[in-house]
């Protein structure tokens, strides 16, 4: 046909094809550009390794097609290494060194969202699946930036198995139930309210080391736990100087975007079945470090909007869903309860004593299955969740605001001294107050104020963006605290709301609340 190149007797130039007619052009640019990369970079375009563990998950993805992966090839000699089947990024090669580690943790006994399965059948993932997935995307983004800037930057293969490791150890220090175990039970228990799963992470990386024997180099489990604790406050990295960008990529103090992040927000999306419109693709394909911090181009400025805006949704979907928190204050009230008898904060300093406490079935079942009369209350509190006698959920209103900066949590006492006369008498163990903050990470304050970008990859400047440069349909806010009352008891719901809305009218003038509590619920049965 007229226009198409003749495919056996190639001897004219086409516009659609290379100049000696021997492939079409979309697809040596494909080649060159993509594929050809890919190839030489990602181990799962080659062989698969012999020794292989296929338990993490089905992936219904074309197998045929090239996943996300830049890990060099080189760095996973298939004689040692091993890969299993990630259900977001298909296989997932770990070398010999993590794998030492990987056969002693206690992670695969904890749910990433703790109690959310329970709202979300699908959220039944652990914290072995997302640590796995953090390791993978720390591989990708050191090698990433060593592929294109390694020689510039002096990466090397120390460098790459830090960041490695840190990835995979940096959550070992998560107790059972999530962060509830860390925000909701430990601060009514221990007289120090500095203790932190960052903290314990590091802790518990140097128990395994000494437990199991690991051979691994003083400098490289020093950088690790550095990386670790990266986000603290008190993190070390704040006063590097050698390669400060290293410890950005798994737990990014500086400005809140790293692979930790990254493999969250995707997996805990899937698991719930709800979509992510956030490509972490897009940031790690075309990040560079500019003056020893990585930046991003200032065309991705509103995919790094995203990325926050993402983060945020679930916490208000997932993360914080009125049920969920319902039952989290229950298991905190049971485990307050159980407290005093199985002493369960007197395990969470000492690593050796830790991990034994680290599954929450464990500590469940034993209050479950326990005669001890001192369990009964305990008991009694798990047997209303399994038998979904909830906390029963009043109203809430988001705080006005212009009232957040100074705002103050709000207490269950402070709703008594707002009880109405003439219902039933509230006490302050009849009430449960869950104070909710979602933010983009950084509070009141817009987290992209404190990235980095650059125009292209001919520029050598650096540079902020401010918010209305881009776009005036951005948030002006970027925090949100919402005040949430319960009634634990099903007779006291129509008592328990109106001390709300009389609280609400007391502290603000008016009731805050979009709409009072529904007659069903105020109607005892």
């Amino acid at each position: 046909m007229k226009g198409q190149p003749n495919i056996n007797h190639r001897t004219s130039y086409h516009p659609f094809w290379s100049p000696d007619n021997s492939a079409p052009l979309p697809f040596l640019f494909l080649w060159r550009h993509i594929f050809s990369p890919l190839l030489h970079l990602s181990p799962t375009l080659s062989l698969k390794a012999s020794n292989s563990d296929s338990g993490m998950g089905a992936c219904n993805r074309d197998e045929l097609l090239p996943k996300f992966n830049f890990s060099p090839a080189a760095t996973h000699d298939r004689r040692f290494s091993k890969h299993v089947r990630d259900n977001v990024y298909g296989n997932i090669y770990l070398d010999p060194l993590c794998l030492k580690f990987i056969d002693t943790q206690q992670l695969r006994d904890l749910k990433q969202l703790g109690v959310t399965y329970l709202v979300y059948p699908g959220a039944v993932h652990s914290r072995f699946e997302h640590s796995l997935g953090v390791y993978w995307l720390a591989n990708a983004a050191i090698n990433q930036i060593r592929n294109h800037q390694g020689a510039e930057l002096d990466i090397d293969d120390f460098d790459v198995q830090t960041v490695r490791l840190a990835g995979l150890l940096h959550d070992v220090g998560h107790g059972p139930f999530s962060h509830m175990f860390e925000r909701g039970f430990l601060p009514r228990v221990l007289n120090d309210s500095s203790w932190s799963h960052e903290d314990m992470s590091t802790r518990m990386v140097d128990y395994i080391v000494d437990e199991h024997r690991i051979d691994i180099q003083p400098e490289c489990l020093k950088k690790v736990k550095d990386m670790i604790v990266a986000s603290c406050e008190h993190a070390a990295p704040n006063e590097v100087e050698e390669k400060r960008f290293l410890y950005d990529i798994v737990a990014n103090g500086r400005n809140s975007i790293d692979v930790d992040k990254f493999d969250y927000i995707v997996r805990d999306s899937r698991a719930c079945g709800l979509g992510c419109s956030f490509q972490f693709e897009r940031l790690m394909e075309t990040m560079r470090v500019m003056g020893n911090e990585i930046c991003y181009r200032a065309k991705d400025y509103l995919t790094i909007h995203k990325l926050f805006i993402a983060r945020a949704d679930l916490h208000r979907t997932v993360y914080a869903h009125a049920k969920v928190k319902a039952i989290e204050l229950m298991v905190v009230d049971a485990l307050l309860k159980a407290n005093n008898h199985l002493r369960i904060e007197s395990f969470v300093h000492d690593p050796a004593e830790y991990w034994k406490v680290q599954c929450w079935m464990t500590i469940l079942k034993t209050i479950e299955t326990a005669p001890d009369p001192e369990l009964k209350e305990a008991r009694d509190l798990i047997l209303r969740i399994r038998q979904r006698k909830l906390y029963t959920f009043c109203n809430e209103f988001a705080v006005p605001r212009d009232k957040l900066e100074h705002f103050k949590d709000i207490t269950a006492q402070e709703i008594i001294c707002s009880q109405v006369s003439g219902r039933a008498t509230l006490k302050e163990e009849d009430i449960a107050v869950s104070n909710v903050k979602i933010d983009l990470t950084r509070g009141s304050r817009n987290p992209l104020g404190r990235i980095m970008f650059f125009q292209d990859y001919e520029s050598d400047e650096k540079f902020p963006i401010q918010d209305d440069r881009v776009s005036h349909l951005l948030p002006v806010c970027c925090q949100d605290k919402i005040v949430r009352v319960y009634s634990k008891k099903d007779d006291l719901v129509e008592a328990v709301s109106g001390a709300f809305e009389n609280f609400q009218l007391k502290t603000f003038g008016m009731k805050a609340q979009v709409h009072a509590t529904p007659e069903k619920k105020r109607k005892f049965h």
